[in-house]
């Protein structure tokens, strides 16, 4: 078929081009006659190039060819010649483009949905925050058992469900070349039920068949059906088909299908009439991001509802201040209000947010229904403890108010007023535990938004509570309300909004699971179902908090007692507590978020025993968190005082000072704060919850030790103000110990260098932002003064400067990490 081509006679050997035998009588037409190969026969019936490339022209054979005893033919016998450099005609017997080069069918779960053009993804590379877009080459191509964790994280939505899929008709077969329909299976078409070994029902975690799988319309590359074979390949030329499939251009030969064999039409075929085939169905458009697009959609869904729960949170608290002030009224109210959350974390709390997460995951993976099952029997155990709990926390109100603060316990009207709340208040702990399962259900299902996002309902409640109890009794300014003049009305008020809050915030999750098709069913067979093991995970998680609650309790008694004696307000408990929730938004918006999205995929991993996988990404998580969180801690020192003054001015500007100075204090404790929740999730993808434990006693032990030190060296109105700065330096040495832990664990190998290296070019260049944006805050409350105006004028223009000169220090030091946010960010304002 591929015959030599003879350039002197401008015809193939033994093929088509010049007759062959005696020339023919003059006047006559010399026979047509069938090429060997209907593919080449517009490539050897005629030279177009000899007659103007005087390259190809031999004088001399010329000169020697007997003319006489092989006369050309006549002229006007043959086709007139084609222009240089045009498409031959088309051949009558060339097959329909339509049907021998069909538009293939859409992959619907093929890696090509993930690329933005379809494009190979291990030659495809993304402009991200480092390997976190530069990684999806890396991922499977075939979908497994924890594909329906991400589904809708993927830029373009959800993926559809397996049996959305199995609504849609297949696409019928075209037309055979003779006029009938093709063979099953033949063009990517779907078999006949069972065909392959393939089963007839849908997958039982909703899964997609793998690409070729069971008669997938999308075959494997180099399968029949599937991508173009190289040159040569089969025996063929490269095939005349427009690109991602569509038909020749025309003129053109149309070509087989790709990966197709070329076969030549019978003159039966040629007279059957050619029928027009069904159009094939539109291609879905391609899902843009892949695996880390969906990682930084989710992260940016929680950060946004993080975001607005913890502004509503500071709306909260600066009513609560408004409302009660900083003095003992206002270090009661905390005391009551901060109680029931430390008695469920020191419970169930700490196991439910981390140890379960993995077991939600495994069991999903494992189990025939996808870990709903496990899942009712985790909601029931827990609400069935967690109404024990809260029995036996009511009646235990005043023991539970004397651990925790002795100085409110030993004013008898601070006492009452502190189990009066205390009582109302510790009926959310069975709602919060509540909310946090059915959140983590949803989490493990790859649905983040909804917890993040209920808290604001609470808030909002709480807020309207607050805004009715200012309305009718002032501000504590105006009122002058005491622990000995607050009404049993206001009381009654504001401890049923507080629980009112609590239980319209996890209620609201509800429709959210139903969304997910789970369906909530009390289970009480908790025997022999692997919660055994969760429970085991968890008790360590249960010391891990009990430790770190310990210190908790230890600082909220110094705090108060320093408070309690401090010549001014401000300067005790609810001025700490306010403070600390300031400097926690950062970590609750930033890395709280990418780590919860990010902890599935990082069990994954190591339930794989995939060590290096997990070192990346606990890399990426501590490199693209400290991005943010690191100018944030420096801006934490700068703008402290204009922050508090303008959130908290309403309670009197030296309390709020106060506060401000406690806020700078805790300002570059953020950093190893925030590492070191990044590195404890690697250890509870493994499992390994012991270690977290230990680390954290420590932590504990320092905050404990350090804090007593400045409550006996410091005196009593700074005294709080070195025991936040000792709440950092307590994670300083936990963040140390968990690294040297954490890098053993995966031999060794920590991606240690690059991490500090980013580290210490984003402090370079934060602290002369730092330096600038304070100078700026200082002379703004110079000449403006601390009230609202000159507050809010001071943090604006110290924001803006702080912002700006890190943005240049860091382009100008080209920190790889800002340049890949830069260029993400501008590559998605520009779509």
């Amino acid at each position: 078929m591929n015959a030599p081509y003879d350039g002197d006679r401008g015809q193939a050997v033994d093929g088509s081009g010049h007759p062959q035998g005696p020339p023919p009588d003059p006047g006559q037409t010399p026979p047509p006659q069938q090429p060997a190969d209907m593919y080449l026969q517009d490539a050897y019936d005629q030279d177009p190039y000899r007659a103007q490339d005087l390259s190809a022209q031999d004088p001399v054979s010329e000169a020697l060819y007997d003319r006489a005893a092989h006369p050309p033919p006549p002229p006007g016998t043959y086709p007139p010649q084609q222009p240089l450099y045009s498409q031959p005609s088309q051949s009558p017997y060339a097959p329909d483009p339509r049907v021998w080069a069909p538009t293939p069918a859409p992959e619907p779960e093929g890696p090509t949905q993930y690329l933005p053009y379809g494009d190979d993804p291990r030659t495809t590379q993304f402009v991200g925050v480092d390997d976190l877009v530069g990684q999806s080459g890396d991922q499977r191509h075939e979908p497994d058992a924890f594909a329906h964790l991400f589904r809708d994280q993927q830029q373009g939505g959800g993926h559809p469900s397996y049996d959305d899929q199995a609504a849609v008709p297949a696409p019928a077969p075209p037309p055979g070349p003779y006029g009938g329909a093709a063979n099953p299976g033949q063009y990517g078409t779907t078999p006949a039920p069972g065909q392959y070994g393939g089963h007839q029902g849908p997958d039982p975690y909703g899964n997609a068949p793998a690409h070729g799988q069971y008669g997938d319309p999308a075959p494997a590359h180099g399968q029949y059906g599937g991508a173009a074979p190289s040159h040569g390949q089969y025996g063929g030329h490269a095939p005349a088909q427009g690109q991602y499939g569509n038909a020749p251009a025309p003129g053109q030969h149309a070509a087989p299908a790709p990966g197709q064999y070329a076969v030549a039409p019978t003159p039966e075929a040629a007279e059957a009439p050619l029928q027009e085939p069904e159009p094939a169905p539109a291609a879905a458009a391609p899902k843009k991001g892949g695996r880390a697009g969906g990682l930084l959609k989710s992260s940016a869904v929680m950060a946004a509802g993080t975001m607005v729960s913890r502004l509503t949170g500071f709306i909260r608290s600066a009513l609560i201040v408004s409302a009660l002030g900083v003095g003992l009224l206002g270090d009661t109210f905390q005391v009551a209000y901060q109680l029931p959350t430390m008695i469920y974390i020191l419970t169930v709390g700490g196991g439910l947010n981390s140890v379960f997460v993995p077991q939600l995951v495994r069991a999903m993976k494992d189990d025939e229904d996808g870990g709903e099952a496990f899942a009712n029997r985790l909601l029931t155990l827990v609400m069935v403890a967690l109404g024990a709990l809260t029995v036996i926390t009511v009646f235990a109100a005043p023991l539970l108010i004397r651990l925790l603060s002795n100085p409110v316990a030993s004013d008898p009207a601070a006492n009452e007023v502190g189990i009066t709340f205390v009582r109302y208040f510790l009926p959310s702990i069975f709602f919060m535990g509540l909310h946090v399962v059915m959140g983590q259900v949803l989490n493990a299902r790859g649905r983040f938004g909804a917890m993040m996002w209920t808290p604001v309902l609470n808030n909002i409640v709480i807020i309207v509570t607050l805004g009715l109890f200012i309305w009718v009794y002032g501000t504590a300014e105006t009122s002058g309300m005491k622990v000995t003049s607050i009404p049993p009305e206001g009381e009654r008020l504001l401890g049923i909004g507080v629980l009112l809050g609590l239980i319209v915030q996890s209620l609201a999750m509800i429709p959210y699971l139903r969304e997910t098709g789970f369906r909530l069913r009390l289970r009480f067979d908790w025997r022999g179902h692997g919660l055994g093991k969760a429970i085991t995970l968890a008790k360590w998680t249960v010391l891990f908090v009990l430790a770190n609650q310990a210190g908790a309790m230890i600082v909220i008694q110094l705090s108060t007692a320093a408070g309690k004696a401090s010549p001014v307000d401000g300067t005790g408990f609810a001025a700490y507590a306010n403070a600390q929730l300031i400097w926690g938004l950062p970590q609750a918006i930033i890395t709280v978020s990418l780590m919860a999205a990010l902890l599935p995929r990082i069990s994954r991993s190591a339930s794989e025993e995939d060590g290096g996988a997990v070192r990346d990404d606990i890399s990426q998580g501590l490199r693209t968190t400290a991005v943010a969180i690191v100018p944030v801690s420096f801006g934490l020192v700068a703008l402290g005082i204009p922050m508090c003054t303008l959130m908290f001015g309403s309670s009197g500007t030296s309390e709020a000072t106060n506060m401000g100075y406690m806020l700078m204090a805790f300002g570059l404790g953020l950093i190893p704060y925030s590492v070191q929740y990044v590195v404890l999730r690697a250890f509870y993808a493994y499992e390994d919850t012991r270690t977290p434990f230990y680390n954290t006693v420590i932590v504990a032990v320092v905050n404990a030790a350090a804090s007593g030190l400045c409550y006996l060296l410091l005196p009593s109105r700074w005294a709080v103000v070195g025991m936040a700065a000792s709440y950092g330096l307590a994670y300083v040495i936990g963040v140390g110990i968990a690294w040297r832990r954490l890098r053993k664990r995966l031999g060794g190998d920590l991606d240690g260098a690059r991490v500090l290296r980013t580290y210490a070019r984003l402090c370079i260049a934060s602290v002369p932002a730092a330096l600038l944006s304070g100078a700026a805050c200082y002379a703004i409350s110079r000449a403006l003064g601390q009230g609202v105006v000159g507050s809010f004028a001071a943090l604006l223009a110290g924001g803006v400067l702080l912002f700006g000169v890190f943005f240049v220090a860091a382009r100008r030091m080209r920190i790889e990490e800002v340049n890949s946010l830069v260029g993400m960010v501008r590559g998605r304002l520009g779509r």
